[in-house]
């Protein structure tokens, strides 16, 4: 029986100055020409730090009840070095969705490397859903 495909996603890095920019205004010509980039794909960019906000923020108003991930990010969010690294990393989602078929991820990654080799893009990862490549939440201790 073989494995269903797994999903992928892209993550990039940018400068300071140009992930505050990509924040307030994605579309801003000063990031060009990363949003053509990006519309080509239907895709768009996702600060990690603005989605630990946006968790913590959803799982606050359900009362923290199946959110295992919760204290990691409320402990990323108030680590002064943890916030300033994901201040500077977006995740792409492309159609709406968080994830994509691998022939998605490749089409946009052969893109976007021409921009991480002559800058503005400090780095790009691929992750794909496959549990086996990506931590899993981690145990919480119950002190009493």
């Amino acid at each position: 029986m073989s494995q269903p495909p797994w999903r992928q996603q892209l993550r990039l890095d940018l400068p300071d100055d140009l992930a505050k920019q990509a924040r307030v205004d994605p579309e801003d010509a000063v990031l060009a020409p990363l949003p053509e980039i990006l519309r080509r794909h239907d895709a768009r960019l996702c600060c990690q730090f603005d989605a630990f906000v946006g968790y913590v923020e959803e799982a606050r108003a359900h009362g923290g009840q199946g959110y295992p991930l919760l204290a990691w990010t409320e402990a990323t969010l108030n680590d002064p070095a943890k916030r300033e690294k994901f201040l500077r990393s977006f995740s792409i989602h492309v159609r709406g969705e968080e994830t994509y078929p691998a022939a998605v991820a490749e089409a946009l990654l052969a893109e976007l490397r021409l921009l991480e080799e002559a800058g503005p893009i400090l780095r790009i990862a691929r992750y794909d859903t496959n549990p086996a490549n990506n931590p899993q939440p981690p145990a919480t201790s119950r002190a009493k």
